[in-house]
């Protein structure tokens, strides 16, 4: 990866984010965005259309007479956090978590507070009470390492957070520890494919690359599926393919720095099978022998509700270490077993499924028929033992 384009990642990845607290991403996307004069536009819940520059571009591409696919890029923006519900003293804030965390060795965990404009103090959990269910964190209390600054007099619920570690994002070797490589590695590859096909498509008559950043990702697809709920996809002419970009919980058969994951399916659903069948082809074509295939159900994902919705749709992840912040796999920055620990992923990973993204823009895949050759070649079998039958 060019040092610019690594440059461009960090800054994602160094974003503050939590669930429907993604302004500061969005900051950094639009900034992004804007350098290379792509084109994109808010839906109507605050999700990025990538690609376009309104409404009506969006529909007229859906809307095209053409057996090329409009491919739907979809990732998410926001990460597991916390919002601040009230003040209990200057130094002390009540707080509401969103999403999963680690489920030990919460108590006494380090952790950032921002508000929309960046972030403003650090400060240490106490008082962790989890969900009924056990599984995440549900409320505590945050002991500020000091007071917020004067001028800076802000409500509690203006304010957010999540897990702190000992930078934003860092690399040791080719592994990158950060607060939130899920889902802002899908991010970068969103914004990376869209500068790409910007630069190929002059040309073009109609593009047909969608980007779709999310929020409210981590409580139900929340984004996704008001955005789905608008019915612009639903009501499209032309054929669909929404491609979900994802970093998954690194799982057996999907080992860190051994290559994207094509992702067959999630915790709730498989996927297209002919729309995996075409990257399958295409990953064994661009990525021989560094690229893997499985049922990826350490959770479940938006392309779970693409699918719910009727959307032809296949997955790629990056296989994620110490998944939302819960030090399975342990590393830099994991003071205890399954406690609060940086996310990390790799960056042959990253590079692998950029090359994937760019290569699913290819025209003439062949998304139509995509068996055909296999249909082919068992005949062909067929043929070979007919007279055993």
């Amino acid at each position: 990866m060019k040092p610019a384009q690594y440059q461009r990642l960090q800054q994602l990845l160094a974003c503050p984010t939590a669930p429907f607290r993604e302004a500061l991403v969005v900051a950094e996307v639009e900034r992004q965005l804007q350098a290379s004069s792509v084109a994109y536009f808010f839906d109507p819940h605050g999700n990025i259309v990538v690609g376009v520059a309104s409404e009506q571009a969006y529909k007229k591409i859906l809307n095209q007479r053409s057996k090329e696919p409009v491919r739907v890029f979809i990732a998410h923006m926001d990460h597991p956090g916390f919002h601040g519900v009230r003040w209990l003293s200057s130094t002390r804030l009540a707080i509401k978590w969103f999403g999963g965390t680690p489920k030990k060795h919460i108590n006494g965990s380090r952790v950032w507070i921002a508000a929309d404009d960046g972030l403003l103090v650090k400060g240490t959990v106490k008082k962790a009470v989890l969900r009924k269910d056990k599984r995440a964190l549900n409320t505590a209390e945050v002991l500020l390492d000091s007071p917020i600054s004067e001028n800076k007099k802000i409500a509690a619920t203006k304010l957010f957070g999540g897990f702190d570690f000992r930078q934003p994002v860092w690399k040791s070797g080719k592994r990158i520890y950060t607060r939130a490589a899920d889902d802002l590695a899908g991010v970068f590859a969103i914004i990376e494919t869209a500068k790409l096909m910007r630069n190929k498509s002059k040309a073009a008559k109609q593009p047909a690359f969608i980007g779709l950043l999310t929020r409210g990702e981590e409580i139900g697809f929340v984004g996704a599926v008001a955005h789905l709920e608008l019915g612009w996809l639903s009501k499209a002419i032309r054929p669909v393919v929404a491609v979900s970009l994802e970093a998954s919980r690194t799982l057996p058969g999907a080992v860190i720095g051994k290559g994207p994951v094509v992702r067959l399916g999630d915790w709730c659903t498989v996927f297209d099978p002919g729309g995996l069948k075409v990257l399958s082809d295409l990953a064994l074509k661009l990525l021989p022998k560094k690229f893997q295939r499985r049922v990826m159900d350490g959770g479940s994902c938006e392309a779970t509700a693409m699918t719910a919705w009727g959307i032809t749709t296949i997955g790629i992840s990056l296989p994620l270490g110490n998944y939302h912040n819960e030090g399975y796999e342990g590393g830099m920055d994991c003071l205890n077993p399954c406690g609060p620990a940086p996310e990390f992923v790799h960056l042959d990973d990253i590079e692998g499924e950029l090359k994937l993204c760019a290569g699913l823009m290819k025209a003439g895949l062949d998304w139509g028929d995509p068996w055909q050759q296999q249909r082919d070649r068992l005949r062909k079998n067929l043929k070979s033992y007919q007279r055993y039958l």
